[in-house]
């Protein structure tokens, strides 16, 4: 299985070279250094949450186009196996387990978040809504303005077209998170 520090790499130079940009104007767009940018299409770089989604932004692609497998076979993601995404910010980290596929819009996360500093979002792209399914620990999800807490299995559906936030309560929180654009 590719890791996911090569898959990013490779497509990230897939979505630059097919956007026709340069690597310092992908940088400028996204907000981030020609470093960052260059590092990570080596397959070198180690980036946040908060990097990959603002290079997807300027890419016009959403997060999970960056870090996704290829399509194939059956596939099996074990936990131990897990190779998410941390936030720069937050105790958190996001690990794409499926993303949708071409005509479809969603894609399925699972989020793994501790006690601390909330993981806050901005908004995505227009017409996204977010569907979460606690699984273990607590939270408080949803819009910056209308947290709910949530406790396992509870679900909330929200606008991710706004700023939201994540906040893990309790040690060991988890949730699967879908991503759904219409």
């Amino acid at each position: 299985m590719e890791d996911l520090g090569s898959r990013i790499a490779r497509t990230l130079r897939r979505e630059r070279e097919a956007a026709g940009l340069s690597i310092s104007e992908l940088a400028r767009r996204a907000g981030v250094s020609k470093a960052t940018v260059s590092q990570l299409e080596n397959g070198s770089g180690n980036p946040s949450v908060e990097t990959l989604w603002a290079i997807g932004v300027a890419l016009g692609v959403p997060f999970a186009v960056l870090v996704d497998q290829q399509a194939g076979a059956p596939t099996l993601i074990r936990v131990a196996d897990l190779s998410g995404v941390p936030s720069a910010a937050a105790p958190y980290s996001a690990t794409l387990l499926s993303a949708s596929p071409p005509g479809a819009r969603r894609d399925v996360y699972l989020i793994q978040a501790e006690p601390g500093e909330p993981r806050r979002s901005l908004p995505h792209h227009a017409g996204t809504t977010e569907h979460v399914i606690l699984i273990s620990g607590g939270a408080r999800i949803g819009p910056d303005d209308a947290t709910i807490e949530l406790s396992p299995g509870d679900y909330l559906s929200y606008a991710g077209d706004v700023p939201h936030v994540f906040e893990a309560l309790v040690p060991g929180t988890s949730a699967v998170m879908i991503s759904e654009l219409r």
